[in-house]
């Protein structure tokens, strides 16, 4: 996927407004190489690390803790 693509894939969780800010899905985006499989993984543990923050929103400090969650494994 390129980076329009991994937005929009991003974008399909059901919500009518954004779940994952700009900078998160760039980075979920450049961590994920545009494999869905990689960016589903990205995106999940940025979900669970929104979530446990008390977030509404992917954000990008979201998506760096889910980096490190994953690439530590």
């Amino acid at each position: 996927m390129n980076a329009t693509e991994t937005a929009s894939y991003l974008g399909l969780a059901g919500r009518s407004d954004p779940l994952f800010s700009d900078d998160a899905t760039a980075l979920i985006h450049q961590v994920g190489r545009g494999t869905p499989r990689a960016v589903n993984n990205v995106a999940v543990q940025a979900l669970v690390a929104a979530y446990a923050a008390g977030k509404a929103i992917v954000d990008e400090s979201s998506a760096r803790a889910a980096v490190t969650e994953v690439t530590a494994e």
